[in-house]
């Protein structure tokens, strides 16, 4: 088969959108970054101080997985350019040339997804806290199964997870987690799952069989450090410290390692017992709380652009987002781009990614 007219002018239409991802991304600064970067790491001092070599790293992991794309798309645009010239006279390398074009056109979508995560935080590590609401124990046992589908998500991904802090409910499952997610556009990506997650069910816990409801919170803070100037006066701050315990009150501490930290005037408490040191989970505690602290900053702005536009049953945490059903069907549907899944244990699995997707296509439409 012969090179098509519409298979070149597919090719063209293809260049034409990197053309602009190239600028929307910043391609070129972000090049140039990555080519400091790694001067910076070839120095002799450069892993001396252990918190500051990490934050480079993990910037240069994040332009990374907007550049590599990038740069993958367009060698393949220039092989493709080659299956054209070859193609004009071998029909067996004209054969070839439609799945070539396919595979170039998804790495362009799948890139256009990635350019929509421009916010200020988005190529940051994440803490995403879930706490159960109403719904008893089946609430509970519903918390746990979230924190075992972003778990999984994460991990599917290459990121690394560590669990800050748990607070395991004496039936089944936990009344809180936070955990904190590494990757690049960790936080761009579980940003959209904040909010309240609803589950319809056949209660486990029920010996009736009925029908149940349960809720669950999730919150989602990125990972700052200290160059982001967060007003806190430690005086509005109160500390408790308090023994560590593991799932079901074993591996207790013999030692008050945890601490927990309430910003009084605004009430917001975050905790961790995950390390045996008082003065690491202080340290963690405190990054918790500016995380905090500085999304709720940020919630607000969201939230008075939203109210000019209409949009405030849309945004804000204690919105319903996402509603996922067992009974009478199994589906999983968003309540705010109306994307759905009718794999049910697909998506608690750890396959969310394409809500989060959706999410990001659909901010940039009501925006």
């Amino acid at each position: 088969m012969p090179v098509e007219r519409e298979q070149i002018d597919r090719a063209e239409q293809i260049r034409s959108g990197l053309a602009q991802l190239k600028t929307s991304l910043d391609y070129d600064a972000k090049k140039t970054e990555i080519a400091e970067i790694d001067k910076q790491m070839t120095a002799a001092d450069f892993w001396d101080d252990a918190e500051k070599s990490q934050s480079v790293v993990a910037r240069m992991k994040a332009l990374k997985a907007l550049t590599k794309p990038m740069d993958e798309i367009l060698a393949e645009l220039d092989e493709l350019d080659v299956f054209f010239e070859i193609g004009r006279d071998d029909e067996e390398t004209a054969a070839e040339i439609p799945a070539k074009l396919r595979s170039v056109e998804e790495t362009l979508a799948k890139l256009q997804t990635a350019a929509l995560l421009n916010g200020p935080f988005d190529a940051n590590d994440a803490i995403l806290t879930i706490n159960a609401r109403d719904g008893g124990t089946d609430a509970n046992d519903w918390a746990e199964m979230l924190l075992r589908m972003y778990i999984n998500w994460a991990q599917s991904r290459g990121y690394a997870v560590e669990i800050l802090d748990r607070q395991d409910n004496e039936e089944a499952g936990i009344n809180s987690a936070s955990v904190m997610v590494r990757g690049p556009m960790a936080y761009g990506y579980l940003k959209s799952e904040i909010g309240t997650h609803r589950l319809v069910r056949i209660s486990p816990f029920n010996s009736e069989g009925k029908r149940q409801t349960s809720f669950a919170a999730v919150d989602v803070n990125p990972e700052i450090d200290d160059s982001i100037d967060v007003d806190i006066k430690p005086e509005d701050v109160r500390e408790d410290v308090f023994r560590a315990s593991g799932a079901g009150g074993q591996h207790v501490n013999k030692t008050s390692s945890a601490i927990r930290l309430t910003h009084i005037p605004t009430n917001t408490v975050v905790q961790c017992q995950n390390e045996r040191s008082q003065h690491k989970n202080r340290a963690t505690a405190w990054k918790m709380l500016r995380a905090r602290l500085l999304q709720r900053e940020e919630e607000k702005r969201e939230q008075m652009m939203a109210e000019k536009y209409k949009n405030m049953a849309k945004v804000g945490f204690g919105s319903q987002i996402r509603n996922y059903f067992l009974h009478p069907e199994q589906r999983v549907k968003d309540s705010r781009t109306g994307f759905a899944m009718g794999s049910f244990h697909e998506v608690l699995d750890g396959g969310v990614h394409p809500f989060m997707e959706e999410y990001l296509r659909w901010r940039v439409q009501t925006d």
